[in-house]
């Protein structure tokens, strides 16, 4: 192993020795921990100081040790744990605190109750917690929620907005890539009435990775690269809780338009939003508007007016850059935002969450650069 490598496992060692006499390590399990969000929970989760990683499920590398499967980690403290079988009882068995669900739509719900009635905390990555609504769920995932009652316990899972509902709750559900590109620059000019609801279009592009680590033809390199296209028009699945969320910011419900779009990188997502301006409104009501909303969020980075957000910046971190500008031709706002889709915008801000839910400082394990 190279020298500086070396140097460098041995000083987070030696920092993990330091903080734990004054930080608790929570045990934590990862379900569905193969794929691009669960290799990013497992990168993040191996260097948190607070975190001692006790399970990680896979059906297809289970026996497998993560070093096995993601040589990356090779050489990292933990990474000699071994895949273990997906069942509850396995996860259970290993006396887990803490449980990320790093699974699809409809399948994390079948392990959301038994986890929280064994007194297991819950950060469910999937859709089937984000929304309150069974009836929205229903429409847009094609099948009725299979668990209601949990799924309106559930918090929505952003930091910003909701951290005193994520630091008492049972399970959350963490905010969709896209959603958290949308609602984060939205909600503030929203709650302050600063422009016309009903004129929001948004404008996405994502990362190849946001479809998942999975064989689909759509996704291979030869259809991706040098190519950008829409797809999921004219209602992506990600629009419900977006409408969710912003209507609640509103007051009252709320639609709007969102485009997504499929670029040739392997992360990132640039969304790009417009809408109307109110007759109150002005380009120093919207920049002291986000600045007073966010002057206290550590992951959220305003970059001011007339500066637009760009992918390259955040990519492999958890911020999001946010960026503004009003067009007096038109009397609309221009809200620019990029993130990494996979850390802000999945593991990242799960892990966020988890810290407010274990009582951590913030920024633990997420400070990456």
């Amino acid at each position: 192993m190279p020298i500086r490598i070396q140097t460098l496992l041995l000083s987070i060692g030696g920092f993990r020795a330091k903080l734990g006499v004054i930080m608790k390590r929570v045990k934590t399990a990862v379900v569905g921990a193969s794929g691009y969000t669960g290799q990013e929970l497992l990168r993040i989760l191996l260097l948190h100081p607070g975190v001692e990683l006790v399970c990680a499920t896979s059906r297809q590398y289970e026996g497998k040790t993560l070093s096995d499967v993601f040589p990356r980690f090779r050489g990292v403290p933990g990474a000699d744990l071994k895949f273990c079988g997906a069942s509850v009882e396995s996860i259970l068995g290993a006396a887990p605190q803490a449980a990320f669900l790093a699974l699809p739509h409809g399948v994390a719900v079948e392990y959301g109750r038994a986890l929280v009635e064994a007194g297991v905390r819950v950060i469910d990555l999937s859709a089937d917690f984000r929304l309150n609504d069974p009836t929205v769920y229903e429409e847009f995932y094609g099948k009725p929620h299979a668990d209601v009652p949990l799924m309106q316990e559930a918090v929505y899972g952003m930091p910003e907005w909701h951290h005193k509902e994520i630091a008492r709750s049972r399970i959350v559900g963490s905010p969709g890539c896209y959603p958290t590109s949308i609602i984060l620059p939205l909600v503030p000019l929203l709650r302050e009435k600063l422009i016309e609801p009903e004129t929001i279009i948004a404008n996405s592009l994502s990362g190849v990775s946001g479809a998942g680590r999975k064989a689909d033809v759509a996704y291979h390199f030869c259809e991706c690269n040098e190519s950008m296209r829409a797809y999921s028009v004219p209602r992506h699945r990600h629009l419900s809780e977006i409408e969710q969320e912003l209507s609640a910011a509103a007051g009252c419900p709320l639609r709007i338009t969102f485009i997504p779009h499929l670029m040739p990188v392997n992360t990132g997502i640039l969304t790009t939003i417009t809408a109307r301006l109110a007759p109150n409104a002005s380009l120093q009501r919207i920049t002291n508007c986000l600045q007073q909303a966010y002057a206290t969020a550590p992951f959220v980075r305003l970059l001011g007016a007339d500066k637009p957000a760009d992918t390259k910046n955040v990519t492999r971190t958890n911020f999001v850059d946010i960026g503004w500008a009003v067009d007096d031709r038109t009397g609309r706002v221009i809200l620019m935002s990029a993130e990494d889709n996979v850390v802000k915008g999945a593991g990242g801000q799960a892990v966020h969450s988890f810290n407010i839910m274990f009582d951590l400082p913030e920024t633990t394990g997420l400070i990456l650069l």
